[in-house]
């Protein structure tokens, strides 16, 4: 007997922002493999029989190998269980949900992908900030802050000349690079960024500064990871941006 696996996006960290589609899924499974970055909340629409497996990925910390989750959701599946991977964010942003997708394809198995509200999305729209402005920005970039390789690094000075907002994931480790990247590529060092730690949660906190002034401010307000940088002019519309930019200081 062959069941079937749901990726499952959930979200930046605020159960609210679940879609129904994602609770129905949620409600019933038999087995969920989660994530770090989900918020342990959102287990509570799980059964009481479930069983809740952590497969948690992060940077610079032990991590479950990928293969190891794929051969895993493909074990249960065949075993009969509806299996939920349940991911943090959306599932095919940043979160490996097209590999495990065409994995578990490839060994037969029904596939059911439910979208979830980015932490990209979330955490500008969270203090004020549209991605898009008609007076500051016409398209936004979403962007890994660092590539599988060395090959596969973004081309920061290609995306500084491209005028669009950026919004950069798993960026904070990599901040000096990306501010030298940007900056030889012709952004002003005035260029308004927004960093965005925790977003949706009760603990979210954020930063205020520009481009020039990133890293140091970054290091001065204590943000780490999982943190959303944004880039650009549409940053001016952040909540208290007049009062928040001199000084620069971090708001909860």
């Amino acid at each position: 007997m062959m069941s079937s696996v749901t990726l499952v996006g959930a979200g930046p960290g605020d159960p609210e922002l679940l879609t129904l589609k994602a609770v129905r899924a949620i409600e019933c499974a038999d087995v969920v493999l989660i994530d770090d970055l989900v918020n342990p909340e959102i287990l509570s629409f799980a059964p009481s029989t479930a069983r809740v497996i952590q497969v948690g990925k992060r940077g610079g910390c032990a991590s479950t190998p990928q293969e190891f989750i794929e051969r895993l959701m493909i074990a249960e599946a065949r075993a009969g269980h509806r299996v939920v991977r349940l991911k943090g964010g959306d599932p095919y942003m940043f979160g490996r949900g097209g590999e495990e997708r065409a994995s578990l394809r490839a060994h037969g198995i029904e596939v059911d992908v439910v979208p979830g509200i980015s932490s990209g999305l979330a955490a500008p729209s969270s203090i004020g900030i549209p991605l898009t402005h008609r007076s500051w920005s016409q398209g936004v970039t979403f962007v890994t802050g660092h590539g599988k390789d060395e090959a596969s690094e973004p081309e920061w000075k290609a995306l500084a000349q491209s005028g669009l907002t950026l919004v950069i994931y798993m960026g904070v480790a990599r901040v000096d690079a990306i501010q030298a990247g940007l900056l030889a590529g012709g952004a002003a060092a005035d260029t308004p960024v927004a960093v965005v730690q925790s977003a949706t949660r009760d603990n979210q906190r954020q930063l205020l500064t520009t481009l020039g002034q990133l890293p140091q401010a970054l290091r001065d307000s204590g943000l780490g990871s999982p943190s959303i940088i944004v880039v650009g002019d549409v940053v001016r519309c952040a909540d208290d941006w007049q009062t928040l930019i001199a000084p620069m200081r971090v708001s909860a």
